[in-house]
């Protein structure tokens, strides 16, 4: 059966009242959740940028549920210190934690001062970070030189089963390439076609492992609050790569994103006050053989979401 979970958006919520949500979202019935794990938002209107590593220690301790982040090793994080990050969280709470790894966007790694590279150095960078995890997480002493560079690293806090590095992908090209190396696969909500050719390119190219989805949602009582709460939040975030990968601030997504129409975003999150239409959409994931779809309401206030997700789609899906 698949899971539902929650998708907890630090970009957009105070990290204690994010706390406050991921809570009542397990008391409401919802099975999982996910973090982002960002430095900045993707628009100065969303206002925050939580440390994710600090907030999932609090947040696996108040509750539960079984949580995942996206991370981009290799630039603003070395992956020796993702590979401990994630081997204390495994050894505290074991079976509850994975990790899904991408390369990242310009608009959190730029920090660093160090230049942005192409996709394809990259993918290059990524796979290094991927095999300097394992290594780690299996107990070696790891020393490597390459686009990153490691010297004499080695864990010495570890879980005793190390958690699931799951591929990150928007592209069929991409989830082919996980396959290579992920324990599982994600990507976020996208025409049903889309989807099913990254599945497939996945699971043609050998890719094992869970399939996890980050669904956007706009809910609300009336349409008009529902779009406006889509439009006022994410429409930013509709542009395809490589757009959303290479701009560097909030200020240029706030930009480029100032006459975006409606209906554009509308194409990226599921925006209905119509709680069948979105039972509709989701049950339509679940036959794509999606493992796991977190739901991330794209508001800032996140509570009617849960109440009403969890009373009223959340069974019916479970019960179709």
């Amino acid at each position: 059966m698949t899971v539902f979970g929650f998708h907890a958006s630090h970009e957009q919520i105070h990290p204690a009242r994010l706390l406050e949500a991921v809570i009542h979202a397990e008391r409401a019935g919802f099975d999982a959740a996910m973090s982002s794990d960002h430095f900045s938002p993707w628009s100065a209107r969303q206002g925050e940028s939580g440390f994710a590593w600090s907030w999932l220690g609090a947040a696996l301790q108040a509750t539960n549920l079984p949580f995942g982040v996206v991370n981009a090793p290799g630039q603003r994080y070395h992956p020796a210190i993702i590979a401990q990050a994630i081997g204390t969280l495994g050894a505290m709470y074991p079976g509850r934690f994975w990790a899904a790894l991408g390369t990242g966007e310009a608009s959190n790694e730029h920090i660093t001062g160090d230049p942005w590279p192409r996709k394809d150095v990259r993918n290059a960078r990524l796979r290094e970070c991927v095999d300097v995890i394992r290594a780690l997480l299996a107990g070696e002493e790891v020393s490597h030189d390459g686009l990153v560079t490691v010297d004499r690293a080695k864990l010495w806090t570890r879980p005793e089963q190390p958690p699931a590095l799951i591929g990150a992908a928007v592209s069929v090209a991409t989830a082919r390439w996980c396959a290579q190396w992920a324990d599982g696969l994600i990507t976020v909500n996208a025409p049903t076609g889309h989807l099913r050719e990254m599945i497939d390119a996945y699971r043609d190219a050998g890719g094992r492992g869970p399939l996890h989805l980050q669904v956007h949602v706009s809910w609300a009582p009336e349409q008009a609050e529902a779009e406006a709460i889509a439009y006022d939040q994410w429409r930013s975030n509709v542009f395809a790569p490589p757009i959303c990968w290479d701009l560097e601030t909030a200020e240029h997504f706030d930009v480029v994103s100032a006459d975006v129409p409606l209906a554009k975003v509308t194409s990226t999150v599921n925006v209905s006050a119509d709680l069948g239409r979105h039972v509709g959409w989701l049950q339509e994931y679940v036959e794509l053989g999606f493992d796991q779809i977190a739901l991330h309401h794209v508001g800032q206030q996140q509570r009617a979401f849960i109440d009403t997700f969890g009373a009223q789609v959340l069974p019916k899906l479970r019960a179709a």
